[in-house]
């Protein structure tokens, strides 16, 4: 026996009545009950295998969901990038507006018209860089999708339902409605 910070170490002692006879400590083994274990074994490996299946199943299900919300945001984040000029072109289409009306009433010939031409022109040619493009309106079948009807005109002139006159130039950004094209519209009484 040593000494540990100047007290002696104790060993301690086995009382007889706590210790198990040898053999005792192993479990009995019965030929017949030999089985029961295999068949736990195989039991409890058919349980694992269904459990590593069932989480196989979630981690596929998982990464597909993922892989669904990663191309959702791209396509989100695509559509914003190619739509986000319409915020930028919708207070231009006035001017656009204007500078159509300054060529209804400006004489031809004129300086200041070729001007305006000019300008008109070259501000068509960089919003169309854009994606804008002018709604066909005169002559064509009225579509409520693409004209707002601001007056029926009763004639026999034109066919039923079609744009007799273009108020206000419509116009899309890409795909997009921007401003639908106010516009005339005929009603033919006899068809």
């Amino acid at each position: 026996m040593g000494k540990t910070n100047g007290k002696p170490e104790v060993e301690p002692k086995l009382n007889g009545e706590h210790e198990l006879p040898a053999g005792e400590n192993e479990p009995d083994i019965i030929e017949e009950g030999a089985a029961e274990p295999e068949a736990v074994r195989d039991e409890e490996l058919r349980r694992l295998k269904q459990e590593r299946e069932e989480l196989y199943d979630r981690l596929a299900r998982m990464q597909a969901e993922f892989d669904n919300a990663r191309k959702r945001a791209a396509k989100e984040q695509a559509e914003f990038r190619e739509y986000a000029a319409a915020e930028a072109i919708k207070p231009l289409l006035p001017i656009l507006d204007s500078l159509e009306r300054a060529l209804a009433h400006a004489p031809a010939g004129d300086e200041l018209r070729a001007g305006v031409e000019l300008i008109h022109k070259q501000m068509l040619d960089a919003l169309a860089k854009l994606g804008l493009r002018p709604i066909p309106a005169l002559g064509e079948p009225f579509d409520p999708h693409l004209h707002q009807a601001v007056q029926m005109v009763d004639t026999t002139e034109a066919p039923d339902h079609q744009v007799l006159e273009e108020l206000q130039r419509g116009y899309k950004l890409k795909d997009r409605l921007l401003r639908p094209a106010m516009v005339r519209v005929a009603r033919n009484p006899k068809k």
